[in-house]
């Protein structure tokens, strides 16, 4: 599913730039926590944001994500 895949490859991103949660949360107000568990919702523009934060387009983000 589509969205496993936005979920999984937020939490690589953090991960490969060694970035905790709370890291997140503190430089862009972002409750990555809540995204990364499934228990929110997250649009294109927080995507986006975090696309900007983690320095990725957001065209590269979504490649390799299948949308099933």
């Amino acid at each position: 599913m589509a969205v496993n895949g936005v979920v999984e490859k937020l939490k690589k991103l953090r991960h490969e730039r060694d970035l905790s949660q709370d890291d997140v949360y503190i430089d862009t107000d972002i409750n990555i926590a809540r995204i990364e568990s499934g228990k929110g919702n997250v649009s294109v523009s927080t995507i986006a944001d975090l696309c900007n934060y983690y320095d990725i387009s957001l065209s590269d983000f979504f490649i390799g994500i299948e949308s099933k």
